[in-house]
C-alpha cells in the first residue's frame, strides 16, 4: 500500500479514505492495511477526510464498521457534497471515466479533489484508485483548475 510509505512525512498530507477502508478493517483480505492506516490516523500522521457520501454509505453496514466511522469521526474532516462536488462528478462521467451507473465512485473522487486531499485510499481498483482511471481524472482535474489527486 503505497500511502503507509509516505505517512511519516507531515501531518499536512490530507488523505481521503472511502467507505471501502472502513469496512476493510473486518474483510479478511484488507485487515491489516486497513488497522495500519487507521493506525496512523489515531496515531496523527496526516488529516483524514472522509465525506457525508462515506457517512451514508455507513449506515448499511455492519454495526462494527458504523462503531468504527464513529471512533474516526473525532479526527477526520468531513467533505460535504456541494454543487461544485456535484459539478466534478459529472465532469467525470461526462468524460467517460465512469459511467453514471457508478456515478457515486466519481463523486469519492470529485469530494477528495475539491476538499484537497493529496491521496486517496479505497479497496475499490476498478473504479477509484485504478492505474489507468487515475491519469484520466487527473486530466479532468488539470483541466478544470484543480490539483490531481
Amino acid at each position: 500500500m503505497i500511502i503507509l510509505a509516505i505517512m511519516a512525512s507531515s501531518k499536512t498530507i490530507r488523505v481521503y479514505a472511502d467507505t471501502s477502508v472502513f469496512g476493510g478493517v473486518f474483510d479478511e483480505e484488507f485487515a491489516s492495511a486497513s488497522k495500519t492506516f487507521f493506525d496512523a490516523v489515531r496515531g496523527d500522521r496526516f488529516l483524514l477526510v472522509t465525506s457525508e457520501l462515506v457517512r451514508q454509505e455507513i449506515q448499511a453496514a455492519p454495526k462494527n464498521v458504523q462503531e468504527l466511522f464513529q471512533e474516526i469521526l473525532r479526527v477526520a474532516d468531513i467533505a460535504e457534497v456541494t454543487g461544485e462536488v456535484l459539478r466534478l462528478q459529472k465532469a467525470y462521467t461526462n468524460a467517460g471515466i465512469l459511467t453514471v451507473r457508478y456515478s457515486t465512485d466519481a463523486m469519492h473522487v470529485a469530494l477528495a479533489t475539491v476538499s484537497q486531499a493529496s491521496l486517496i485510499v479505497s479497496w475499490n481498483f476498478k473504479h477509484i484508485v485504478n492505474f489507468q482511471k487515475i491519469p484520466m481524472y487527473n486530466a479532468v482535474n488539470t483541466l478544470l483548475g484543480y490539483s490531481g489527486v
